[in-house]
């Protein structure tokens, strides 16, 4: 029992197979309720597609888990309609803060420019984000959950799934034409179906604190000024360790303390054990109420196919990393925004189940990257040589002073989204364009006005393929498709110029927008049969 905080239980109800005997074959059948899975029902119920999740537990997440969630997913959830009540529950900043010692090595801003509907991070419990997915999905009629649900076998042939449940009730078999393993860094399905996972675990401890601080406390401490990320190296009070501390919502704060690999996990979790480094980190007079606790050891891994057949994995299922830097349930929810239009594509025929294959290419590449940045990390915050420590020392030291030495200083690379840039579905430019907004990456928000009230671009993208125009255009079909367009100057005005300036929008420039959302194409000039050819190369038609 959490003391801010009374779980939900969600009634078991025995699935339609289970009462009339008859297996039925579904589009798609996703394996496991959090933040991943329900994210993913969420996106093919707003492209139209059924979807069954299951899921063995009948409640959300037991503890915080997952904290931070970062711009780009916070985008990918407002267009499924659910980032307004997870703005409003959780705590918005930008600004982090490195300290070594006792004074300041560096600060960063995560968002430095203006112009841009959602915050660089907000800090919500996992909690609290899955119950709010859950309530969306049992508005959306094309989401069916199932709890106390468990996948107990996996069969699979040419032109389907067959899954083997265990309920209250008793065992029953459901198909489906396609199956999203999102059942977590324990999954079952991955097991199942005997999938490899390459990787490593570090050699190293942590303690997560959730923690309730009186008031009066909280008012006295100089990282309750404005909420911001702070992290420490070789603190007064965590002697030759790190700390970690995010502010959630209902007044709970996240503690991370380093312990070191020699530390016994049973031990380090009993209060008289865990009360002590608190209390030596908020002053003797301080009075708070502990949450939560967990001893966890993490690991930098992946799976080594995304797509298995007609299963696909996503989130922690298919790769995990080490919490420092967010990049774990925000890789998981871009996870879902690259393969659910995909599905869409090839469910509707409107292109080849090769284009599932395309899932792999681009998220195994931002897992990858995720990898790296969670290893560099983790090499700077527990250094495995004296040489290594001093060398670390050195480089805080340094950041006190020297702008050199700051882009050195890694307490964790906070989460951005990964481009595509290498992506087979990209049409390569044909013309030189400046700024970052190359064929495989995210598209970048900006302010817009439309029929005289103020908007966002990513708001009118929607979730198909579009035409974004800096100059006249026309709609395009192309591949069974009609692809709109989106002439700026005409459907929006770039009220304040930033439009053109992220995209390098020149006069007659034209883009071509996947539906995740990324763009896949670009010229200096409308030209239909460009327009078409790209759109097959993206749809794998080529």
């Amino acid at each position: 029992m959490l003391k801010t905080y009374t779980y939900p239980h969600y009634p078991y109800v025995q699935s339609p197979e289970q009462r009339t005997g008859q297996t039925v074959r579904h589009p798609v059948v996703v394996i496991g309720a959090g933040p991943i899975g329900l994210t993913q029902a969420l996106d093919l119920a707003q492209r139209g597609i059924p979807c069954v999740v299951l899921d063995d537990n009948d409640t959300v997440s037991v503890g915080s888990r997952a904290v931070c969630y970062a711009k780009r997913p916070l985008e990918i959830w407002d267009r499924l309609g659910v980032a307004a009540p997870l703005l409003a529950k959780g705590v918005q900043w930008k600004v982090g803060k490195v300290f070594f010692g006792t004074g300041l090595a560096y600060r960063f801003d995560l968002l430095p420019e203006a112009g841009h509907k959602l915050p660089a991070m907000i800090n919500c419990q996992q909690y609290h984000v899955e119950e709010h997915l859950v309530q969306a999905c049992s508005q959306a009629p094309q989401v069916e959950l199932r709890w106390k649900h468990k996948v107990l076998a996996i069969e699979q042939d040419a032109d389907c799934v067959t899954l083997t449940v265990q309920t209250p009730d008793g065992l029953f078999k459901l198909q489906a034409q396609w199956v999203v393993a999102a059942d977590g860094a324990h999954s079952d399905a991955r097991r199942l179906l005997g999938a490899d996972f390459s990787g490593q675990f570090f050699q190293d401890r942590f303690l997560i604190a959730d923690v309730v601080i009186d008031p009066e406390g909280v008012a006295a401490q100089p990282f309750a000024a404005e909420p911001e990320r702070w992290f420490w190296f070789d603190p007064p009070f965590h002697p030759g360790q790190s700390v970690l501390l995010h502010q959630q919502a209902d007044r709970v704060w996240r503690i991370d303390f380093q312990l070191g690999w020699d530390a016994d996990p049973a031990e380090e979790k009993k209060p008289e054990k865990v009360m002590p480094r608190i209390q030596a980190m908020l002053g003797p007079q301080v009075n708070f109420e502990l949450e939560w606790v967990s001893v966890y050891q993490f690991a930098c891994r992946r799976i080594d196919q995304f797509r298995h057949g007609r299963v696909l994995f996503a989130g922690d299922a298919a790769h995990q990393v080490s919490p420092f830097g967010a990049r774990g349930a925000n890789t998981g929810i871009q996870d879902c925004d690259n393969l659910g239009w995909k599905l869409h594509a090839v469910l509707a025929g409107h292109a080849p189940t090769a284009l599932l294959d395309s899932y792999h290419e681009e998220r195994a590449v931002a897992a990858d990257d995720n990898l790296g940045h969670s290893t560099r990390a983790t090499d700077f915050i527990t250094p495995k040589s004296r040489s290594s420590r001093r060398l670390r020392n050195a480089v805080l030291e340094l950041a006190r002073t020297e702008p050199f030495a700051r882009p050195l200083v890694n307490s964790g690379r906070l989460s951005t989204p990964t481009p595509y840039l290498d992506s087979s579905l990209n049409t390569p430019d044909a013309a030189p364009f400046a700024g970052p907004m190359r064929p495989g990456s995210p598209c970048a928000d900006a302010p817009i006005e439309s029929c005289g009230e103020p908007g966002w671009l990513l708001e009118r993208l929607g979730q198909g393929f579009v035409l974004l125009s800096f100059g006249p255009a026309e709609p395009v079909k192309a591949a069974g498709l009609t692809l709109p367009v989106l002439q700026v100057g005409l459907d929006v005005l770039d009220s304040q110029g930033l439009l053109a300036q992220r995209y390098d929008g020149q006069p007659g420039t034209v883009y071509l927008i996947r539906p995740d959302q990324h763009v896949a194409a670009r010229w200096r000039q409308f030209d239909p049969a460009q327009v078409q050819t790209a759109v097959r190369r993206a749809l794998k038609l080529h």
